[in-house]
């Protein structure tokens, strides 16, 4: 039955990447939707009152763009967050966030991230919640998509990338509006509550007083999901009842998780006029994560070998820190999903998992490659493809050539730097934790375990992804520092710098296609890809994974 339940979505999955794809190509090229009479107006007048025209950009001003408005609208939460006290939509009387933890929570929500030192439910107001929290998530989102869309303009040849203002407008309002809006009443329609009402406080069947925590958390659930963003309503995240009540809720956050990733994979392909390609791209990341899916499925579903040894049952398999409605099945796959499409949202306690369980989480976000959020990961993806191409032109002996374009020094030298910057992100900062007071006091597991919260805290910052073990003690100026200042690089220098790639490519002239050029649409190509990712994944972070779950598993 767990088999049958993930095929399930998988194959849902795949399917709304094709409908959706279209849809998103149709945006992604300025084309003709069905809802234009309705967008073209709302679209014409936020133009008007903000005073954006529809300029062509450079890569230069594309990237120089997303920075500026990013910043400006992070600020602008740090100072909602620093006067929550203040708020009209604070009921609960929720006080103001320390400078420390504003800093922390306003570049995790502007970088996609959502990493979470706080709990929801007593950390934040309404307003805050709206206005800040459930206001970035859509920005943040828009501001990935446009990226992946500039990018894929430059690669395909096109000089000009675009206007990032109006692409960040169409995305909102054609996409990521209307989609939150049919996700929300989903949502509603099993349970989740909508309500600007206070808290409630009920008496227990044990003749005890308890706050039930309320709020607008079925429209922050939608685009927390579809946005790939992941930052809870409640401190429980996806596992809380309010947040994901039934198993027809988990699905249905899944499934906005993947929807927008996997399906700009396939409007990749219509986009180059080559579904093939697009088609390959998704066959490689599909490939990795269901390696990944089986890894932490059959980890969890077999249990801890420790507890068998002593005689206890795990005829379940391994239920600790997972929700009965979920069970094993929904649970590995939601915890694959989140990690490989770098959401962060959790339906489980990561900090549970068994060592090799706890491994694949982790594995995904070293990779940052599978599927990945809000344009990111493919263009993580499309950055091995590069490498792949340019390996393979070295072992034939001559030019190696994607899409059209040579790939040659410039190129190179800056795909290397995105790919070094991602483990310098989590494998430096992580030895710095384990070495210092600061770092060692969050750690709250001796041993692999608690080496393995450390690299999972900064894989999870530097992959944009926002999910924790959870184990760790991490509310304090030394972590919401240190992961503040990795969301902050991780984000924004893999962009700038792929940008640029795509901005070389854009300048060269189209190469014509020979009998000697090597193909990146085929099934040989697919395989050397995942073998590539796979190498450099393994060539810089076994040692640390070694150290960490694997160790942990063999002392099982």
């Amino acid at each position: 039955m767990g088999i049958i339940q993930i095929a399930l979505v998988l194959v849902i999955f795949v399917t709304l990447s094709i409908f959706v794809g279209r849809y998103l190509y149709k945006v992604m090229a300025m084309e003709k939707t069905k809802g234009d009479f309705i967008f073209d107006k709302i679209d014409n007048f936020i133009y008007k009152i903000t005073g954006i025209k529809n300029e062509e950009m450079g890569w230069k001003k594309y990237a120089l763009s997303i920075i500026a408005s990013n910043v400006f609208m992070c600020l602008v939460v740090y100072i909602i967050l620093k006067t929550q006290k203040f708020h009209f939509l604070n009921p609960n009387g929720i006080g103001n966030m320390s400078s420390d933890l504003s800093f922390n929570t306003a570049i995790s929500f502007i970088t996609n991230t959502n990493l979470q030192h706080y709990a929801g439910e007593s950390g934040l107001s309404y307003l805050s919640q709206m206005i800040a929290i459930t206001f970035l998530m859509f920005t943040s989102a828009a501001t990935g998509f446009c990226a992946a869309i500039a990018f894929i303009r430059g690669i395909c040849g096109k000089k000009n990338f675009g206007n990032f203002f109006v692409d960040f407008v169409r995305i909102t309002t054609r996409v990521l509006i209307p989609f939150s809006a049919v996700i929300t009443l989903l949502l509603v329609w099993q349970g989740v509550p909508q309500t600007l009402r206070p808290n409630e406080t009920v008496t227990t069947i044990e003749n005890k007083l308890q706050d039930i925590a309320l709020g607008p958390v079925a429209s922050l659930e939608a685009i927390k999901h579809l946005g790939t963003n992941g930052g809870g309503f409640f401190g429980a995240n996806a596992s809380h009842p309010f947040e994901n009540p039934t198993p027809i809720t988990n699905v249905i956050e899944m499934l906005a998780m993947m929807l927008i990733p996997g399906a700009l994979v396939y409007a990749f392909g219509l986009y180059l006029k080559n579904k093939k390609q697009g088609w390959a791209i998704y066959a490689a990341m599909s490939i990795l994560f269901l390696i990944a899916l089986g890894v932490c499925y059959r980890a969890e579903l077999i249990g801890n070998p420790a507890l068998a040894n002593i005689g206890l049952s795990q005829s379940m398999g391994n239920m600790e820190g997972k929700e009965i409605r979920f069970g094993i099945a929904q649970s590995s796959l939601f915890t694959t999903v989140t990690t490989a499409f770098t959401t962060g949202s959790v339906n489980n306690m990561h900090d549970s998992l068994t060592p090799l369980g706890g491994l694949v989480p982790l594995w995904n976000m070293m990779l940052n490659v599978v599927f990945g959020g809000k344009g990111v990961g493919f263009m993580g993806m499309m950055m091995y493809a590069i490498i792949t191409v340019f390996i393979c032109g070295l072992m034939v002996g001559r030019t190696p050539e994607f899409l059209g374009k040579k790939i040659e020094g410039k190129e190179i030298k800056l795909v290397a730097l995105a790919i070094l910057i991602h483990p310098i992100l989590i494998l430096i900062p992580s030895a710095i934790a384990v070495v210092t007071k600061s770092g060692l006091a969050g750690i709250t597991n001796s041993g692999f375990h608690g080496l393995t919260q450390v690299v999972y805290e900064y894989a999870s910052s530097a992959a944009n992804n926002g999910s924790g073990f959870e184990g760790l003690a991490d509310n304090t100026i030394f972590w919401n520092t240190s992961t503040g200042l990795v969301m902050l690089f991780g984000r924004y220098l893999s962009i700038v710098i792929l940008l640029a790639v795509a901005g070389s490519l854009a300048a060269k002239r189209t190469v014509p296609e020979t009998m000697a050029t090597f193909r990146t649409d085929n099934k040989t190509f697919v395989l050397i890809l995942i073998f590539i990712v796979l190498i450099i994944g393994a060539l810089t972070f076994l040692p640390a994974l070694v150290l960490g779950p694997i160790a942990e598993h063999l002392t099982l």
